[in-house]
């Protein structure tokens, strides 16, 4: 099965790297790093009411993903 990766995916893949990094640099390096942690939480919340996500964005044009619906409606 040779399955491609949405950009809802990659955002929430992407959401969850950060914030594994940022519990791990908070540990190790400095506790302020937890803000990190913070940015990451809140942007995840505005982005669930607003549908706005610059992480995406970057990536749609970086590495030309395609939302899940793009992605139906060129299967069909």
């Amino acid at each position: 099965m040779n399955k491609k990766l949405s950009l809802e995916h990659a955002v929430e893949a992407f959401a969850g790297f950060m914030v594994l990094l940022s519990v791990v640099l908070t540990y190790f390096v400095h506790p302020g790093f937890v803000w990190l942690t913070v940015f990451v939480g809140v942007n995840l919340f505005q982005q669930s009411f607003t549908g706005f996500c610059p992480a995406a964005i970057v990536m749609q044009k970086a590495f030309g993903l395609k939302t899940e619906a793009e992605m139906a409606a060129s299967a069909a």
